[in-house]
């Protein structure tokens, strides 16, 4: 039976490689890459351009004087953050180091990668922290350039939620405006997708930049039709967990002229069934599964 399986999956795999052949496939790297290096990391996303990753997924969180950096947590996460010191955070008080409450130049000082993440044991342990947009962006371009590799995309979410405003983050509007504000100066806006659980930021952005690509995200069982009614526009795309996809609803999306990129698929079998339901991108935590890709 363990044998009938694997050569499931194979020709599973095979035949979804076959139909990605035939049509693009957004492969992102989910926080760059964050099975393989410490998250939202500048590390993590050289890596995941080094794998072939086409679009640098991550998440953006606001600091006390303003500035956007990548954290997917408002506070220090103390699975794999460590105080200036070097010392553990005890999870009891992870809260009490609030983004939203600490200066960029006190939040740079703090080591996310030397403990490692005991949720991916593939992670490599390195010593780095938390980068400002504006750096990774940067860093990002220098980097594809130097590796003659294609100008990267990016996929930025807002952290943000009703209950955070004021606390955790600013309220959606001027959290917005603070991330394309340096999307707009560094001159990427037309590679950038910005996507949220809260449609109210996909509100401002498609008032502020009507062009630009925004990407509902999507976790709930309520179905395409009522999630859609949460916009007063239609977004480019759907991004549901990958539980949450059907060959259906995959076909309804397409109708409208939305395409889907589900979240966050780390296995092969599970990458097979999805391409095959014509899906238009993967996020996973792990590029290298999906076979590198050269320029």
């Amino acid at each position: 039976m363990k044998k009938t399986h694997c050569l499931l999956v194979m020709l599973l795999w095979l035949c979804a490689l076959g139909a990605a052949a035939q049509r693009p496939l957004d492969l992102q790297g989910h926080r760059g890459c964050r099975g393989l290096m410490p998250e939202n990391t500048i590390p993590a996303m050289r890596k995941a351009l080094d794998l072939g990753v086409r679009t640098l997924e991550m998440d953006i969180a606001i600091s006390q004087d303003k500035q956007p950096l990548l954290s997917h947590d408002p506070y220090m996460n103390a699975d794999f953050v460590r105080t200036p010191a070097g010392r553990p955070i005890p999870k009891t008080d992870e809260q009490h180091y609030r983004l939203y409450a600490m200066p960029y130049a006190e939040i740079r000082r703090f080591d996310v990668g030397s403990q490692g993440n005991p949720k991916f044991p593939r992670q490599q342990k390195l010593r780095t922290y938390k980068p400002l947009l504006a750096e990774v962006i940067d860093s990002a371009e220098a980097y594809a350039h130097l590796k003659k590799r294609p100008a990267p995309y990016y996929n930025i979410e807002t952290k943000v939620t009703p209950a955070g405003d004021g606390v955790l983050h600013p309220a959606p509007t001027e959290f917005v405006k603070l991330v394309l504000a340096v999307v707009v100066a560094k001159g990427v806006q037309n590679r950038v997708i910005i996507q949220s659980f809260d449609p109210r930021t996909l509100e401002v952005v498609h008032r502020l930049y009507p062009a630009m690509q925004t990407a509902l995200l999507v976790e709930n069982l309520y179905g395409l039709e009522h999630n859609l009614k949460g916009l007063s526009f239609k977004p480019a795309i759907y991004s549901p967990a990958y539980q949450l996809v059907t060959a259906g609803l995959v076909q309804d999306c397409h109708a409208r002229g939305i395409k889907v990129i589900p979240w966050t698929v780390n296995s092969a079998d599970i990458f097979a069934q999805l391409v095959q339901q014509r899906v238009d991108g993967i996020i996973t935590d792990y590029p290298d599964l999906f076979g590198a890709r050269k320029p």
